[in-house]
């Protein structure tokens, strides 16, 4: 027989690796049991029983090692590959954030002068520029405030049919118009016939004998002005034509019997700030009167109009103009040293109001000059900007 392999004491470490096994029976039984088997047992089996003993009990305990330890190994291996895999996502993750703070500050830095300056300014831009229009058409609406002071023009821009005139997309749109979320009067539509006389390039207006536009001052003018300015802002047409029910004229308290007006566009104004009563966003809006020069309207948009206008002054007192002038097409504005402008809103809505004052002189760029900021919002300063198409955006 081959010799084990195990010492003494391996095999004393296994025994007592072997689950404990309590005897309930008394010592004295137990004493007696050994004595009978001992005097029935011959001497020379006892070494052969303890040999087999030993040997089942090492063949039932190695596959339990075995298993005890490939399990530890793989066990072992798995906590390291966990760990591993950990830190790999840890450090990945880590990684990320890092990307991620990174793209956000180029994304930032990317964004300086357009998105990101237009979220942290609340999205206030109102001007309309032409790259802005695409395929639709602006239409603008001016529209009296609250107080039946101020003609407000509420701009928007209308996708329509391929050959359809600026009448027939003014008058389908004027009934979307929600003058009363915007803060102003209820206005639109107008009870009114609009159609054009080719032949001498005007716009008939027939209102019905009941119509409401002749009763009290405030009225009759807004209606006249309204008209007027809604053709001048959209159209080349040069003659108004009023009939009651078909018959020629109107009847209006402060005109008599008006049979037909000329559409003299307004020019040479100032635009001011006009914050409709509970909204948080100005609008621009031009003033009554026309000034003679640009410099004159310039100083006028400084010091505000009368508080009883309900306007008021639209630059901000950062604004220091040293000098306007115009050159050919471009207005150039020289800054003094002591313009301190900040990126916001309210300057925001200053040069805005510069760019449409420009624009109803006539002009068709504005140059700042010696401006201690690169970009105001959307608009960069230290390059020339071109006048807008319209004031005071509103998407239907």
């Amino acid at each position: 027989m081959r010799k084990s392999e195990w010492s003494d004491k391996q095999l004393e470490d296994l025994l007592r690796q072997m689950p404990k096994i309590q005897d309930q029976r008394h010592p004295r039984e137990i004493y007696q049991n050994l004595s009978v088997k001992k005097r029935k047992r011959p001497i020379w089996l006892l070494p052969g029983i303890a040999t087999a003993a030993a040997a089942l009990l090492f063949l039932i305990l190695i596959p339990k090692l075995m298993v005890g330890t490939e399990y530890s190994l793989d066990r072992a291996q798995e906590e390291k590959s966990s760990s591993a895999e950990n830190s790999r996502m840890t450090e990945d993750n880590a990684n990320s954030i890092m990307m991620e703070k990174q793209d956000d500050a180029s994304l930032e830095e990317e964004l300086t002068h357009s998105q990101l300056e237009q979220a942290a300014l609340g999205g206030g831009k109102t001007l309309l520029f032409e790259e802005e229009i695409g395929n639709g058409r602006v239409i603008t609406y001016w529209i009296p405030d609250s107080q039946v002071q101020n003609l407000v023009p509420i701009s928007t821009v209308v996708t329509h049919e391929e050959g359809a005139n600026w009448l027939t997309v003014f008058t389908e749109t004027m009934e979307k118009l929600t003058e009363e979320e915007w803060g102003l009067s209820e206005f639109y539509p107008l009870n009114a016939t609009l159609t054009i006389d080719a032949k001498d390039n005007s716009l008939m207006v027939d209102v019905p004998k009941d119509h409401k536009y002749g009763q009290g001052s405030a009225m009759e003018t807004n209606f006249i002005s309204s008209l007027v300015r809604n053709i001048a802002s959209n159209s080349d047409i040069s003659k108004i034509k009023f009939f009651t029910n078909g018959q020629p004229g109107i009847e209006l308290g402060n005109y008599g019997i008006l049979n037909e007006l000329p559409v003299n566009p307004d020019e040479n104004r100032a635009y001011f700030r006009f914050t409709p009563e509970g909204e948080q966003l100005p609008m621009l809006v031009p003033s009554s009167d026309s000034y003679k020069d640009i410099n004159a309207a310039l100083n006028a948009m400084m010091k505000g109009p009368s508080p009883e206008t309900g306007l008021s002054s639209s630059l901000v007192p950062s604004i220091q103009i040293q000098n306007a002038s115009i050159a050919g097409t471009q207005l150039v504005i020289t800054l003094s040293d002591g313009s301190n402008l900040e990126n916001n809103i309210d300057t925001m809505y200053s040069v805005e109001a510069i760019l449409l004052t420009a624009k109803d002189f006539g002009l068709k760029t504005v140059l700042f000059v010696n401006a201690p900021i690169e970009y105001l919002g959307p608009y960069q300063l230290t390059a020339e900007i071109k006048v807008p198409l319209a004031a005071n955006y509103r998407p239907l």
